[in-house]
């Protein structure tokens, strides 16, 4: 079986419309039943078992990385309203294999792999929402004053030279940013650049990034599924329509979408 890769937690309305006139095939059916009967039981140390961790969160919220985690935040990602989601659904209907990205309940609100373990949850609690509030706040009060101000973070990536980082300025006007990465968040950043465009790429919810600075084009591919060796990003810079650098990402955490 192809692993899912999950470097991002942005599951495309595209693959929603690709998966609406399909049913849950037979195969698959069993691992949702499971899944489905795990959360009613209310036993949250079995449902553990079927997390593939780590289990990302919205930005700036740290993934939940093991078992003890999410047995301890399990009411920040399974509220009252996603569990009757969950337990109130129907295999046959409510739920859809999209291929090799997996088997997502309704519009991509969760998504198993074909082993029946949890990879996302893309449906947000009122108290992941607070919490995520107030790690903007404190995220905000880290920054170097120049990149303080913005409507929401979106993304913030390593790679082996660089940090990037990626914020909504409001109205999808992105703005790009980016240190050595050995610098302190709280340093100016070496570049930044504003009035950025977002893509998206095919239907997996994979999807790019765009920033012009003069001759200079800088892109940030995300790559949300693919094959398992693919990086979850890559920082690629472009001189007049010629690629002079293409780094791929070590690390990576970006917002819910």
């Amino acid at each position: 079986m192809k692993k899912i890769v999950l470097a991002a937690l942005f599951i495309s309305i595209i693959s929603f419309a690709y998966a609406q006139d399909k049913t849950l095939d037979k195969k698959y059916r069993p691992v949702v039943i499971a899944f489905i009967n795990a959360v009613k039981s209310g036993n949250i140390e079995k449902l553990s078992n079927k997390i593939a961790y780590p289990l990302k969160r919205a930005y700036p919220i740290p993934a939940i990385k093991n078992k003890q985690e999410f047995i301890k935040r399990y009411k920040e990602v399974f509220d009252d309203n996603l569990t009757k989601k969950i337990i109130s659904s129907k295999p046959d209907s409510d739920w859809k294999d999209v291929g090799w990205r997996g088997i997502m309940l309704l519009n991509g609100e969760l998504w198993l792999d074909t082993d029946g373990k949890l990879i996302a949850v893309n449906h947000q609690s009122r108290l992941e929402a607070k919490e995520q509030a107030r790690l903007i706040n404190v995220d905000k009060s880290s920054l170097h004053p120049s990149i303080s101000n913005f409507a929401q973070p979106v993304l913030v990536f390593e790679t082996v030279q660089y940090r990037i980082r990626i914020d909504d300025l409001g109205n999808n006007n992105y703005r790009y940013a980016s240190w050595p990465v050995k610098s302190k968040r709280s340093d100016k950043p070496k570049l930044i650049l504003t009035n950025g465009k977002f893509t998206p790429d095919g239907s997996g919810g994979n999807h790019n990034y765009q920033f012009k600075n003069g001759d200079y084009l800088y892109t940030c591919f995300i790559t949300v599924m693919g094959e398992k060796s693919a990086p979850p990003a890559q920082l690629v810079i472009s001189k007049a329509g010629k690629e002079i650098l293409s780094q791929p990402a070590k690390k990576i955490a970006h917002k819910l979408q």
